[in-house]
């Protein structure tokens, strides 16, 4: 099973590829670290909706990615989501 991976920027300017757990237009979870030492961490969307902000362990990381680029990408992966039922 392939696990995706973003790249996220923390406030000291470096980028961090972390594991994406569930990944929604409204919030993007993920996992930062490996194995007993990983931390989950909850991004949400900026007020202005251009990148997804959170904060782990008083750290803060920012996907920088609009919210209509994410769901782009949700639609291109899994186009059957969105498609209306036959009645």
């Amino acid at each position: 099973m392939m696990s995706e991976k973003i790249k996220v920027r923390m406030e000291n300017g470096q980028t961090m590829e972390v594991v994406v757990l569930d990944k929604r237009a409204s919030g993007i979870s993920i996992v930062l670290g490996e194995g007993v030492h990983s931390v989950k961490c909850e991004l949400s969307p900026t007020r202005n909706g251009l990148a997804y902000a959170g904060s782990v362990m008083g750290r803060e990381l920012v996907y920088e990615r609009s919210r209509d680029q994410v769901q782009a990408e949700l639609d291109r992966d899994n186009p059957n989501i969105r498609k209306p039922r036959a009645r």
